[in-house]
């Protein structure tokens, strides 16, 4: 049996737990938030057997898309002045990072 511990943005989770209850899978959401852009996300923790691994990465995949977005960079008072300061900055957002871990013993009491 494995984990997948898979970080996905808000926008994409529920997509993605739909996506998982229609094969039959369920998960446990946390809340999250992201270090890079601040934003929201979402932790899922699946767990599934060795045989399925590949079919919820397939899902993860295809659920959780990446995008581009604009990002206008923020500046403190005291920083040197630049022209480029202030611009809107296009970076990619979205995707998923996935962890699988070995499951040692699984109980459901």
């Amino acid at each position: 049996m494995k984990l997948v511990i898979a970080v996905v943005q808000d926008t994409d989770a529920a997509n993605l737990i739909n996506a998982l209850g229609k094969v039959g899978l369920t998960s446990t959401k946390l809340s999250s938030t992201g270090g890079f852009l601040r934003k929201g996300n979402t932790t899922l923790l699946i767990g599934v057997d060795d045989e399925r691994l590949n079919e919820v990465k397939t899902i993860i995949r295809d659920t959780c898309r990446t995008r581009t977005r604009l990002l206008t960079p923020e500046t403190s008072m005291g920083e040197t002045t630049d022209t480029r300061i202030g611009q809107p900055v296009e970076v990619q957002v979205g995707g998923a990072v996935v962890f699988v871990l070995d499951v040692a013993e699984f109980y459901k009491f």
